[in-house]
């Protein structure tokens, strides 16, 4: 079961009907991507909260300007059959530096231009623009 994925697709649907939040099952890896999509400036707010049953969840509210979707695309690259590795020498640029990818590295989650600075690579896990 791809967790990341199952997480990416929850935020594309509720962007895709301009919904103000959605509400994903809480993990680690899913708030630091989170966070990092807050501090890029594609998501307005990340909280923690609980759901009806008792349950950890992430409350994400989307950014939205003039009723348009500031968050166009949201795009899974490595997935639980396919791994997809690159060292930083050979992260993608997405779209010409306009959008965003992000790497689970040794050091954290983080975005692509950060991980080239840091010299380190790990796994490419979505592009965002």
């Amino acid at each position: 079961m791809d967790t990341i994925g199952d997480f990416l697709t929850i935020i594309r649907n509720a962007n895709r009907v301009r919904k103000r939040h959605c509400c994903v099952a809480f993990s680690k890896i899913r708030q630091s991507i989170a966070l990092l999509l807050k501090k890029e400036g594609y998501i307005t707010d990340v909280q923690e909260a609980t759901d009806e049953q008792g349950f950890a969840c992430l409350v994400i509210v989307l950014k939205y300007v003039k009723g348009c979707p500031v968050l166009n695309v949201l795009e899974r690259c490595s997935k639980p059959g396919a791994r997809w590795y690159v060292n930083h020498e050979h992260i993608p640029s997405v779209l010409s530096g306009l959008g965003i990818c992000v790497l689970s590295t040794s050091k954290g989650i983080m975005t692509g231009v950060q991980a080239k600075k840091m010299g380190v690579g790990g796994e490419l896990i979505c592009k965002v623009w």
